[in-house]
């Protein structure tokens, strides 16, 4: 059985690619507060090793993962399908 395409969302942490649902900037203020609140509530996986969070990446199984990697280079990663698994073993 192949194993599922992942992609690198920095630190050699990686994400299921079919398990994404947004990957949003988290500049705003409204994100920070999300993320304070998702931190309270144990819904957050922080994959940042304690560097700047760039991005916040929305997964299907309402987990979110915080990334210090931009939106933009995780998009062109998933987009050119540089990825990790799934049929190309």
């Amino acid at each position: 059985m192949p194993s599922p395409a992942v992609i690198n969302v920095g630190f050699a942490n990686f994400v299921a690619t079919s398990q994404i649902v947004a990957l949003v900037s988290s500049d705003s203020a409204p994100m920070r507060r999300l993320v304070q609140n998702l931190r309270k509530s144990g819904a957050l996986i922080d994959a940042t090793h304690g560097r700047k969070t760039k991005s916040i990446i929305f997964t299907l199984s309402s987990q979110v993962v915080l990334s210090a990697i931009s939106q933009e280079t995780l998009a062109r990663r998933l987009s050119s399908g540089e990825s990790v698994g799934g049929d190309e073993e």
